[in-house]
């Protein structure tokens, strides 16, 4: 989907924030949806509600479809069909806040050779810069891989192993 993307494509358009107590769903509805419907619209769901709907992201998109679709039916409970999707965009808070409150699975960071120790060096922002008692926040990850490769100002380059 273009930035230009317009409801006149015919399909739906979803952008869903997954967060971990409710999830938004942003849709975007084609020209053809039944007369006096909005051009977009959000929804927004618990999360996680398993007395009504397995999955939050899914439910919603039926939800809207069911409004707004009045050529095809969405029952609950049922696959729903594609094709009047025509694209579906997802981000999620619950990794990121799995990850700052230390919860979930062991992570590792992935960094450019030399540079292992940049976030555990960071900077000297804090209260009391001529504090010399200062306690760090543990790191959020247990190990670092170290990938030789080179960052330019237009690309990425992969280095093989013995070029400078």
């Amino acid at each position: 989907m273009s930035q230009t993307t317009t409801p006149s494509e015919k399909k739906f358009h979803f952008s869903i924030d997954r967060g971990g107590t409710f999830t938004d769903i942003h849709c975007i509805i084609p020209d053809d949806s039944f007369h006096g419907a909005p051009s977009s619209t959000v929804l927004k769901l618990l999360s996680v509600d398993p007395a009504n709907y397995a999955d939050a992201p899914t439910e919603g998109i039926r939800r809207l479809l069911e409004t707004y679709d009045w050529q095809n039916s969405y029952p609950r409970g049922t696959p729903i069909p594609t094709t009047r999707i025509g694209s579906i965009r997802m981000g999620t808070t619950v990794a990121t806040n799995a990850l700052l409150e230390r919860r979930g699975e062991r992570t590792a960071l992935i960094t450019t050779r030399g540079f292992r120790d940049v976030l555990e060096i960071g900077n000297q922002s804090r209260p009391d810069i001529f504090d010399l008692s200062i306690e760090k926040p543990g790191l959020l990850y247990d190990e670092v891989v170290e990938i030789d490769e080179r960052v330019m100002l237009s690309k990425f380059v992969t280095v093989e192993v013995g070029e400078d």
